[in-house]
C-alpha cells in the first residue's frame, strides 16, 4: 500500500541501524573501570552481548575481601538472550528498510524502546543486588556500607573510584533508539498528511 511507504531516506537509515545493531552483538556494550592508589593504572571490566572481558578475575580477587559475589558469565542468562535479542531487532530494522513498510517501523521502534528501557532496568537490579547482597562474613564489612557501581557515571566506593558508561555496543544501542523514534515521529506525520 502506497501509504504505507516509507522514504529513501528512512529505508537507508534502518539498514544502517540493522547493521549496528548486528556489530554491537560483537563489540563491548558496557565498560566499568575502577582506580585506586593501589591501582592507579587502573582496571577495567568489559561486558559484551554473550560474555564479560578485561580485568574481572582481579576485580573478583578484591571483592572477595568485602564481601561482594564473584562475576561469571555463566551465571547470568542475559548473556544467552542478549545477542538473539540484538539479531531479531536487526532484522526487523533490516524488513522495514526492504519491505519499505511503516508498520514495521513502528513496531521496532516501539518493542526495541521496551526491550531498551528492560536491559536498562535489569542491569541496574544486576549491580544493586552485587553491591548490597554482600556475604555476613567477609573480611572487610563497613556498617551501612554498600558497594554498588554507578548504572553510568561516577561514584567513590571506599579507596576505589567507579566509572560506568556504554562501549561501543551500547552507544550503539543508544544510537539506535534515538534513531528509530525519530524516524517513527518523522514517518508518521508524513503518514497523516497524504491521507
Amino acid at each position: 500500500m502506497k501509504n504505507n511507504s516509507l522514504t529513501t531516506l528512512t529505508r537507508v537509515l534502518l539498514l544502517l541501524c540493522g547493521i549496528g545493531l548486528i556489530i554491537s552483538i560483537f563489540t563491548p556494550i558496557w565498560s566499568i573501570y575502577l582506580s585506586a592508589p593501589q591501582y592507579p593504572e587502573g582496571l577495567a571490566m568489559f561486558l559484551h552481548a554473550n560474555k564479560v572481558s578485561g580485568e574481572y578475575e582481579i576485580i573478583n580477587g578484591l571483592n572477595h575481601y568485602i564481601g561482594m559475589k564473584e562475576i561469571h558469565a555463566d551465571e547470568f542468562w542475559e548473556f544467552t538472550f542478549l545477542p538473539y535479542a540484538l539479531g531479531f531487532f536487526a532484522l526487523l530494522c533490516l524488513l522495514a528498510a526492504l519491505l519499505k513498510n511503516r508498520t514495521i517501523l513502528y513496531s521496532v521502534t516501539i518493542l526495541f524502546l521496551i526491550f531498551g528501557i528492560a536491559f536498562m532496568g535489569d542491569f541496574y537490579y544486576w549491580l544493586y543486588d552485587y553491591g548490597h547482597n554482600l556475604d555476613p562474613n567477609a573480611a572487610i564489612i563497613v556498617p551501612g556500607m554498600s558497594y554498588q557501581p554507578p548504572l553510568i557515571g561516577y561514584k567513590q566506593l571506599l579507596n576505589f573510584e567507579v566509572w560506568s558508561y556504554p562501549n561501543i555496543g551500547g552507544g550503539i544501542m543508544i544510537g539506535v533508539a534515538v534513531i528509530l523514534l525519530i524516524l517513527a515521529i518523522v514517518e508518521y506525520r508524513r503518514a497523516k498528511k497524504t491521507v
